[in-house]
């Protein structure tokens, strides 16, 4: 059984940081492509940041692309999300996700077997 806990999550202004982590119970977290996801209050669950099982390779959407970077630490089992700049239409609650072992990365949440609870970021103006 795969879980997976996000924390990280909080208060900041705008132009501030901060930075997510997601600690996945897994038998090989190693084989896992990750994800994150965000949803805002009325609006559809979006894709923010994907990286490979190995680390070689990531993919952002438009939104956050040269601001946010997503990594990984196989060794501790976490994934990471590192958002800087953040602005207030950033405010949403963040999920993290796990595709099944050994599948590269996605930007589709329906490609997503496994999903966090979600930790709230609240980008204040």
């Amino acid at each position: 059984q795969v879980q997976l806990v996000e924390s990280g999550g909080g208060l900041v202004q705008a132009g501030g940081s901060l930075r997510l982590s997601c600690a996945v119970s897994a038998r090989t977290f190693s084989t896992y492509s990750m994800a994150w996801f965000r949803q805002a209050p009325g609006k559809e669950r979006e894709f923010v940041a994907t990286i490979t099982w190995r680390g070689g390779s990531t993919y952002y959407g438009d939104s956050v692309k040269g601001r946010f970077t997503i990594s990984r630490d196989n060794a501790k089992d976490t994934l990471y999300l590192q958002m800087n700049s953040l602005k207030p239409e950033d405010t949403a609650v963040y999920y993290c996700a796990a595709r099944e072992p050994g599948l590269g990365y996605s930007a589709w949440a329906r490609d997503y077997a496994y999903w966090g609870q979600g930790t709230q970021v609240t980008v204040s103006s």
